[in-house]
C-alpha cells in the first residue's frame, strides 16, 4: 500500500505521542494532572482465584462466618489499631479535597469499622471528630505537622513516598489555597504549592530510626508506625523500614493516584502493584517478620477482588484512594444537592474533558465537589450523601472479599493464601511468582 494512501498511525508517533510533542513545542511546559497511570500494566484482573470443589470444602454463605478482623500495629505499639475490615481509605489532603469529603470520609469509615488518614496539610476538626480511628500522616514537608494532632491520633504514617510519584512531592495548586489552607500550610494564598521530595531531618535509614523513636516517645509508645513507600526498589525499601523500626509498612504501586502531579511521574516512574506486593512480602519472609510487621497494600485497589487478591497475596490490609473518590461521584455525570439530581455534563465540557475521562483534580473546579475549595463547588458534595455512598462501596467490597473466602473454603478472610491464585498472563504470573493457570510453571523460576 502506498504509505501516503495509509490511514494507519505510526507506533512510535499515533496520535498521543504527536499532541504530547506539539503541546510541549508550543508552551514549553510539562502536563500536570491528577488520578492515576491510564497506561495498561499487569494487575490483579490478570488472577484468578482456585475455588473450592471436591479438593477443597467450600463454606456456605449465609450460615458459616468469614471473619475479617484486622490488627495493624502489633510490633511494639501498646494500643495497635483494630479494625472491623481490612480495607482502609489512604491518606488525601484537606486542600486536595474539601471538608465536607473528609468528614463524609470520617463518618463512613467509623461506620464500617476502619481508618482514615489525614494526607498532606495537617488535620482537620471536621476528620477528627468524625473519625474513630484516623492515622496521622508525616510527610516531608510538614505541612501543617501540629504534635497535638499527632497525639491524638490513633497511628502515624511517615510517608517516604507514594505510588503515583516516588521520588518526588506533592504539588497543590495555588486555585485550591484558599484562606483557611493558606493558614493550615502556613502558605500564601493563592500560591502554587510544591512539597520536598524528602524529608528535611534525615538522609537515610539511620536517620529514620531516630524519627521513629522520636515519634514513639512523643506518642509514649502507645501509636503503631507506619511507613509508606512508593513503589520502587521494594524489597530493599521494605528491609530498611523493618530495620529502621516500623510496626506497618505501607507500599503503594504505580497504579495509585495523586492529586497532582507530572503525567510523566505517573506514567512513567515506579511498578506495578502487583509486583511490589510479592517484593514486600519476600523482604518480610527474608527478615522472619511476616506476622509480626503488617503489610497494607495501596495503588489500583477497585474491587473487592483486588482486596482478596492483595490478601492472597501476603497483605493484611489494602488502602484505597481512587475509588473512593470515585464512591464520592468522581467522573460522575451527575450530583446529588439537596434530595435532587443536578447535570455536571457542562462543567465538565468547561474543563475541556468529559464524565469518565476527567483528571482535573489539580484545577480546583471539580463539577461534582469532590477535589475543590471552591465554595459553591464543594456544597454540591453533602456530607450526609457522601457517607452514605463510600460506605456503600466499602460494604460491598468487604462482602465480595468474604465471599471468595467462603467459596476458597476460609473461616478467616487473613486465610487466604498464594495457593489459592493463579495467573492468567505469562506477565503476570512472573511477576506475582504464581503458576501461569493450567500448569505449574511459574516464570523465571
Amino acid at each position: 500500500m502506498n504509505p501516503i494512501q495509509s490511514n494507519e498511525q505510526s507506533w512510535g508517533y499515533d496520535r498521543k505521542i504527536l499532541n504530547y510533542i506539539q503541546n510541549a513545542a508550543a508552551h514549553g511546559l510539562y502536563e500536570i494532572r491528577g488520578l492515576g497511570a491510564k497506561r495498561r500494566v499487569p494487575h490483579f484482573d490478570d488472577l484468578v482465584f482456585l475455588g473450592a470443589s471436591l479438593s477443597r470444602y467450600p463454606l456456605e454463605g449465609y450460615r458459616e462466618k468469614c471473619v475479617t478482623k484486622t490488627v495493624l500495629g502489633t510490633r511494639y505499639a501498646t494500643k495497635p489499631i483494630q479494625l472491623e475490615i481490612p480495607i482502609t481509605i489512604a491518606g488525601m489532603s484537606f486542600g486536595s479535597l474539601s471538608a465536607n469529603v473528609k468528614e463524609a470520609l470520617g463518618r463512613a469509615a467509623t461506620q464500617m469499622g476502619t481508618s482514615t488518614t489525614t494526607g498532606d496539610g495537617g488535620m482537620t476538626q471536621e476528620e477528627r471528630l468524625s473519625s474513630k480511628t484516623l492515622i496521622y500522616q508525616c510527610l516531608p514537608s510538614r505541612y501543617g505537622f501540629n504534635p497535638d494532632d499527632l497525639r491524638s491520633a490513633d497511628a502515624v504514617e511517615i510517608v517516604i513516598g507514594q505510588g503515583a510519584k516516588p521520588g518526588g512531592g506533592g504539588m497543590l495548586l495555588g486555585q485550591k489555597i484558599n484562606p483557611r489552607v493558606a493558614q493550615m500550610r502556613t502558605l500564601p494564598e493563592g500560591v502554587d504549592q510544591r512539597s520536598a521530595c524528602r524529608h528535611p531531618d534525615w538522609t537515610g535509614s539511620d536517620d529514620l530510626t531516630i524519627k521513629i523513636q522520636q515519634l514513639r516517645e512523643i506518642t509514649d509508645w502507645e501509636k503503631p508506625i507506619f511507613v509508606k513507600v512508593g513503589a520502587s526498589r521494594t524489597f530493599n525499601d521494605v528491609k530498611l523500614a523493618v530495620h529502621a523500626g516500623a510496626d506497618v509498612v505501607v507500599v503503594d504501586g504505580m497504579q495509585g493516584g495523586t492529586a497532582a502531579t507530572q503525567t510523566v511521574f505517573i506514567e512513567h516512574v515506579g511498578i506495578p502493584t502487583l509486583a511490589a506486593v510479592r517484593q514486600a512480602v519476600e523482604a518480610l519472609e527474608d527478615l522472619d517478620m511476616k506476622g509480626k510487621v503488617q503489610l497494607i497494600v495501596s495503588g489500583g485497589i477497585r474491587t473487592g477482588a483486588d482486596v482478596a487478591k492483595a490478601i492472597a497475596l501476603g497483605a493484611d490490609a489494602v488502602s484505597i484512594g481512587q475509588g473512593i473518590l470515585v464512591a464520592l461521584g468522581c467522573n460522575s455525570e451527575t450530583y446529588i444537592q439537596d434530595g435532587t439530581y443536578h447535570s455536571a455534563v457542562n462543567d465538565y465540557a468547561a474543563l475541556g474533558t468529559a464524565p469518565g475521562v476527567c483528571h482535573h483534580c489539580h484545577t480546583g473546579k471539580c463539577p461534582v465537589g469532590v477535589t475543590t475549595q471552591d465554595p459553591m463547588l464543594e456544597q454540591r458534595l453533602e456530607v450526609e450523601v457522601g457517607t452514605k455512598r463510600v460506605k456503600n462501596y466499602l460494604q460491598t467490597l468487604n462482602m465480595e472479599l468474604t465471599t471468595i473466602a467462603r467459596a476458597c473454603g476460609k473461616q478467616n478472610v487473613h486465610h487466604l493464601e498464594r495457593e489459592d491464585l493463579v495467573a492468567l498472563t505469562i506477565e503476570a504470573a512472573a511477576m506475582a511468582r504464581l503458576p501461569l493457570a493450567g500448569t505449574s510453571w511459574i516464570p523465571g523460576v
